[in-house]
């Protein structure tokens, strides 16, 4: 596989478990085939937030990824999430990373850089530089929004693209409308142009529309084919289809990014119980299960985005 270059729509993956809260290894294999089965995605990330990270060990991060390239092989490219407090540990997940034949890092920024970190952007240069000594794989950022106080404000996001060529891509979901527009024009003007992947997944229509170079988002995991076909849309300017194709996403985007936003990647693996392409929707504390009233709004939901066992994953004609 030629070096990846991260663009395109990229599903971030959800990770079942079984009634024990283990890693549901036959189900996984099954959903990634299910995403395999969208021709023309680029990627698929895993051990970010869809695949419930925060709750996994070390260990059970590079099983994942084991599982995930014995499954994919070299057909689309594995992006995998390196999510730690510690920049020691960062570098430490980026290695078995590559020693596991990932092909793209997700950086998140450390929690802990909530307080106040803005005001040392050093702080995220040193995060940074330790996980590029220990991997030479590309590598997406992920921008957080102002009032996480995760986000790199503009100068160090600026500063971390051009001090780090392996810096290839931002995740976007600075929430911003006009900040985000300004983070497209300003990363594409670099002498080294960086791609700004969408995760703005409730108002993705709008965002793509601004000229992102893809997508990268844990909705699709289960409409990975609606966001092909409304990105591929976007980027022929029918805008007319987009518009239809958002019609489509839209109950999905009400089932899914409703408050509070800790659910959604719960709510998808609902979704995709009732879809009959998930056997269980088991989520590891501190996440809990959902009541019966939001299943079945997430159940109504599916219906109104026309979403059926055999036209979920199916392209779009």
């Amino acid at each position: 596989m030629r070096p990846f270059e991260p663009r395109g729509v990229i599903p971030a993956c959800l990770l079942p478990f079984d009634e024990d809260l283990a890693i549901d290894e036959r189900a996984y294999r099954s959903h990634l085939a299910d995403l395999l089965a969208v021709e023309g995605i680029s990627a698929i990330t895993t051990n970010a937030h869809a695949s419930e990270v925060h709750a996994l060990t070390f260990d059970e991060q590079r099983r994942v990824l084991a599982l995930t390239k014995e499954t994919l092989g070299d057909r689309v490219a594995t992006v995998a999430g390196v999510f730690t407090n510690s920049s020691l540990e960062a570098a430490r997940i980026a290695r078995m990373a590559q020693e596991e034949g990932t092909n793209c890092l997700l950086v998140f920024p450390p929690d802990m850089m909530a307080w106040d970190a803005h005001l040392r952007p050093e702080m995220a240069i040193e995060h940074v530089r330790r996980i590029t000594e220990a991997s030479d794989l590309p590598i997406i950022l992920f921008q957080y929004p102002l009032a996480s106080r995760l986000m790199y404000p503009l100068p160090t996001l600026l500063e971390l693209c051009r001090r780090f060529p392996q810096v290839r891509a931002i995740k976007d979901f600075c929430g911003d409308g006009m900040l985000h527009e300004r983070h497209i024009r300003e990363l594409h003007a670099l002498d080294r142009p960086v791609n700004v992947l969408s995760t703005h997944s409730a108002w993705l229509m709008s965002s793509l529309v601004l000229g992102c170079d893809g997508l990268l988002s844990g909705a699709g995991s289960v409409i990975a084919n609606l966001q092909l076909a409304l990105f591929d849309a976007v980027q022929a300017g029918d805008l007319q289809r987009a518009k239809a194709l958002n019609d489509r996403i839209y109950p999905c985007v009400r089932a899914f990014y409703a408050a509070p936003l800790v659910d959604m990647h719960n709510r998808m693996k609902h979704a995709l119980v009732y879809l009959g392409r998930l056997r269980a929707a088991h989520v590891r504390p501190p996440l809990v299960t959902l009541g019966a009233e939001e299943i079945a709004r997430i159940r109504r939901c599916m219906d109104q985005a026309e979403l059926t066992p055999e036209t979920a994953y199916a392209l779009v004609a």
